[in-house]
């Protein structure tokens, strides 16, 4: 499945990547970022990240789950991230309703 168009990534382009960091470091926090310049790539509209943290957060799950990493564990890593995510993404919306009323004026 694409998830970028402007560089033409696939999900399962990105979970290899995401693996290859886990792989270097289980317990490292990944953003979308690291994930493009490992593929020699940069954001360029940056509508895929939301999409992306997603697919970040499932293949960390599930990386740990293969790993037998306890629960406990999985779970609290997991909820950081996705806090983190839900953070960001309220932000891109304040952002967005503000750069609207900017142009509604």
């Amino acid at each position: 499945m694409l998830v970028c168009s402007c560089n033409m990534i696939t999900a399962q382009e990105i979970r290899d990547v995401i693996t290859e960091l886990l792989d270097a470091d289980p317990w490292r926090l990944i953003v979308p970022v690291q994930i493009y310049h490992a593929m020699e790539k940069r954001g360029r509209c940056c509508g895929c990240f939301p999409g992306v943290v997603d697919i970040i957060v499932e293949t960390t799950e599930a990386y740990h789950q293969r790993l037998a990493t306890p629960a406990a564990d999985v779970v609290n890593f997991i909820d950081r991230l996705r806090c983190e995510h839900d953070r960001l993404e309220q932000m891109r919306r304040e952002a967005r309703a503000r750069l609207a009323a900017v142009r509604a004026a």
